[in-house]
């Protein structure tokens, strides 16, 4: 059974519930040791006396408060006690609020509740109380050497003391870069808030904590593990020179984001929402002419293509027109030569026809 770090009782009003806390949380973090990298020994740290030098046992060890330079004022744990007895054994009740009045920023360390001797039925009368109005307990308690704000929360059967940060603990936001709602650079569409809380909705599940595990953690064991069986357990990894990264703008398509969260391609999400919102464009219609009349509704002829000829055809039709064109006037006295030589045997045949006249006459 677990050990009580606290024994007390509750107040509440004029009724006093016996009470024992125990720890609601334990740490699971990675147990690492300071070790010398000459010869990968432990370091370890001594309490040792400041004016001699020697180390000191824990048996030997008591507290003080340095109340002027070098001066203490001693104080054991019954000088502790001795200072407010009720305090330092008393959940005090203060007021009941709603839950969701508290913010989250508040609550800083849960603790266990559970029955002292002989009270069991008035455990059972403020937890379900609590239960049945829906509000939680805001009490002051000491543990240890400081009083805390406290929150008493129903949680199933258990009452639960969560301890809470006072206003003066938490950090103002002012000098926090945060956009305000109506900044022109955060501005957000109703396409974008659409989409995104379609996001949400497709990853909404219940709450199953046991799903969730330190994944970092069974990392870290797992190289371990990888560097024991290498026999690598004494090497020391250096990180790797740093490489200069391209600049990356400063732009960023929200909306393309939010597709490829949704598992929807960027282009083809932009084709699918320029075919919902533009309507196609109307055929334009062909102008009436004169011969529409007699050629009726026959559409009209297609004109023919021009081949498309290539630049080596181009420069071989230029080089043939060239050619014809040079030969052309050579052609032309070769031509007039040829009609005289025939002109000449037809005159002198036509000579001739009349002296033949006139020797038949």
């Amino acid at each position: 059974m677990a050990r009580s770090m606290w024994k007390g009782a509750i107040s509440f009003g004029l009724v006093h519930i016996p009470v024992e806390m125990y720890p609601a949380v334990t740490d699971h973090g990675l147990d690492l040791n300071m070790l010398d990298r000459r010869d990968f020994a432990p370091i370890g740290f001594k309490r040792y006396n400041k004016n001699t030098g020697k180390e000191v046992s824990w048996d030997d060890i008591i507290k003080g408060y340095e109340y002027s330079d070098g001066e203490y004022v001693v104080l054991s744990d019954e000088d502790l006690r001795r200072a407010n007895p009720e305090a330092t054994q008393t959940i005090d009740i203060l007021a009941f609020v709603n839950a969701d009045q508290v913010p989250l920023l508040y609550y800083e360390q849960p603790y266990y509740l559970a029955p002292g001797k002989g009270g069991d039925k008035v455990y059972a009368l403020l937890r379900e109380t609590l239960r049945e109005v829906g509000k939680i307990g805001i009490a002051n308690v000491v543990i240890r050497v400081k009083q805390h704000l406290a929150a008493l929360v129903c949680v199933g059967d258990t009452i639960v003391l969560n301890t809470l940060r006072y206003p003066d603990e938490i950090r103002p936001t002012d000098e926090l870069k945060i956009p305000d709602a109506d900044s022109k650079a955060a501005q957000v569409t109703e396409k974008e808030l659409q989409m995104a809380k379609a996001l949400v909705e497709g990853m909404s599940e219940k709450w199953k904590p046991q799903q969730y595990h330190d994944t970092y953690r069974e990392d870290i064991m797992a190289l371990i593990k990888k560097k024991i069986a290498a026999n690598q357990t004494k090497t020391i990894t250096e990180p790797e020179p740093e490489q200069d990264k391209p600049a990356k703008s400063n732009v960023i398509d929200l909306v393309a984001l939010l597709q490829a969260s949704l598992g929807k391609k960027p282009a083809k999400a932009a084709a699918d929402d320029d075919d919902d919102d533009d309507d196609p464009p109307p055929r334009k219609s062909r102008k009436p002419s004169d011969d529409d009349d007699d050629t009726g509704d026959a559409p009209p002829p297609r004109a023919r293509r021009a081949p498309v000829r290539s630049a080596a055809h181009a420069t071989a039709a230029k080089r043939t027109t060239a050619t014809k064109a040079a030969a052309k006037p050579a052609a032309q006295p070769a031509a007039k030569r040829s009609t005289t030589a025939k002109s000449a045997p037809a005159k002198s045949a036509a000579e001739k026809a009349p002296a033949r006249r006139r020797k038949a006459a």
